[in-house]
């Protein structure tokens, strides 16, 4: 194994001194793709691919310049809709549907001619922490075959780690682009809610849901960040403060900058997961970063208020696939009421009639006030919590996930377990801040272990210039690149 550097600037570099056509580097990754074991693709679009490499190709034979991410390969994950090109949310109810609009981050990066090699797998309608949920199978861990890649963006992770992508955009409602890079090495951001559009994201939970990149390096991340954040009216929820440029910021010396550590992340977290946090502490404080442990009392309430939140809202969402409109249709039925009933019993998978089932359970009558209205109260809570913290903390470090990448059917037999693997990523989410999740060592399986480094609402500048100063100060070693896929 070899340390890692900047995919997508080495392969921009390749492009502009004609060490290689578009083409060929397309070509290349989708030899791989049909090679790969890690099910990290659920569509392969050959011919999109091929068209937009030809373009840059012709681009850079006319002398025009192309910028950073003109004809690198990337995947997206496949609750992003794609004009004419299938969207499936890895479900049955949606086979077959093709969308009549592109999302507005596909719009902005097919703009810039990003090379789509295709759509990665997830657990469906982003509903687990594994990938298992996925109706094609769940993806693999490149690290280890026999281990999951993560969930719910487990697809795109699994591309990027494996080297069949050199980025992609996951969707983040728990956890599920920090988790996934968790557990496959590699990086991954969710940013602050609003800084990214989610126009064309199908909907989990809404208030919850951020579409952000995942990529080898910070620095990678960091390009393609840059590239989506901004605010569209096409969003309700879009916001005109995102930072623009984070780029720039990511030589900025971290010497003085506070980092607090809440308690609460850590507890019940211990062995090599602890071991390799610590060591990143130390690290920290080598780099001349001020750590201190503090107390998140909020923290405790984080998970149930999220299911609870999610669930609802995922209630609601997930309403509108009768089998009318677009989708799968049951084939037999007496009347109206039976054919949605079949329709949404045949086509969507046991975790997601979980959700929709306990959504609908604490919005109902009797249970609204005991369950809903509590949890957005202590939402509320842990907002107030975190905006304490920012007063004395340039960011917050904490582990991304309690474990390293469990095998698959680990947690077949009780869905609790999984929702549990969730309990350091979920507080983010409920309070709408951006997060960043980067290697910093491995267990004694060499799976990779992750750290989150959590900012204060639009600080994505700094919490991103954090992780590439460690990045560099550990000269990458935590960036291992494995034995498959495409070498640059």
């Amino acid at each position: 194994m070899e340390n890692k550097t900047s995919v997508i600037r080495k392969m921009h570099d390749m492009l502009v001194k004609k060490e290689m056509s578009c083409k060929e580097i397309t070509a290349k990754y989708l030899d791989e793709i049909k090679k790969s074991e890690l099910n990290a693709y659920v569509k392969v679009c050959e011919d999109t691919a091929f068209s937009t490499a030809n373009a840059v190709d012709k681009k850079i034979s006319q002398g025009e310049e192309i910028s950073m991410l003109e004809g690198i390969p990337m995947t997206l994950k496949d609750n992003m809709s794609t004009k004419g090109i299938e969207t499936t949310c890895c479900s049955k109810i949606l086979k077959g549907y093709e969308p009549i609009y592109d999302a507005t981050v596909w719009s902005t990066l097919k703009s810039q001619n990003a090379v789509l090699l295709g759509k990665a797998n997830m657990d469906e309608f982003a509903m687990g922490s594994s990938c298992e949920n996925s109706c094609f199978g769940g993806a693999a861990n490149p690290h280890n075959l026999k281990h999951v890649a993560g969930g719910s963006s487990g697809g795109v992770a699994a591309a990027v780690g494996g080297n069949i992508a050199a980025y992609g955009l996951g969707s983040d409602t728990g956890g599920s682009i920090r988790q996934p890079a968790s557990f496959c090495g590699i990086v991954g951001l969710k940013p602050t809610y609003g800084s990214v559009s989610r126009y064309g994201l199908v909907a989990y939970a809404s208030s919850l849901d951020q579409i952000g990149p995942i990529a080898s390096t910070v620095e990678d991340v960091s390009l393609v960040y840059d590239a989506i954040a901004g605010y569209d009216s096409k969003d309700s929820t879009s916001s005109k403060l995102a930072p623009k440029n984070t780029f720039d910021f990511l030589n900025k010396d971290i010497k003085g900058m506070k980092i607090g550590i809440a308690k609460e992340y850590f507890e019940g977290i211990g062995g090599e997961i602890k071991e390799a946090i610590d060591k990143a502490i130390s690290t920290f404080e080598e780099m001349g970063a001020e750590v201190e442990s503090f107390s998140l009392s909020e923290l405790k309430y984080a998970l149930p208020v999220y299911y609870i939140i999610a669930c609802a809202e995922a209630s609601s969402n997930l309403g509108r696939y009768d089998g009318i409109r677009y989708g799968h249709k049951t084939d037999s039925y007496k009347d109206i009421n039976e054919m949605i009933c079949k329709t949404r019993s045949e086509g969507f998978g046991e975790e997601v009639k979980r959700r929709i089932l306990l959504g609908n359970y604490v919005l109902s009558s009797g249970y609204y006030d005991a369950y809903y209205k509590k949890a957005q109260k202590l939402r509320g809570a842990i907002v107030k919590g975190f905006k304490n913290a920012y007063k004395k903390y340039d960011a917050i470090l904490a582990p991304t996930v309690p474990s390293t990448a469990f095998e698959f059917n680990f947690t077949s037999a009780d869905p609790v377990q999984t929702y549990l693997t969730d309990i350091c990523t979920v507080p983010v989410n409920i309070a709408g801040l951006p997060a960043l999740s980067l290697p910093c060592g491995f267990d004694s399986k060499n799976l990779p272990i992750g750290m989150q480094l959590i900012g204060d609402s639009f600080s994505e500048s700094k919490i991103l210039n954090i992780a590439n100063q460690f990045e560099k100060y550990t000269q990458g070693k935590f960036l291992k690149q494995v034995d498959m896929g495409v070498k640059i």
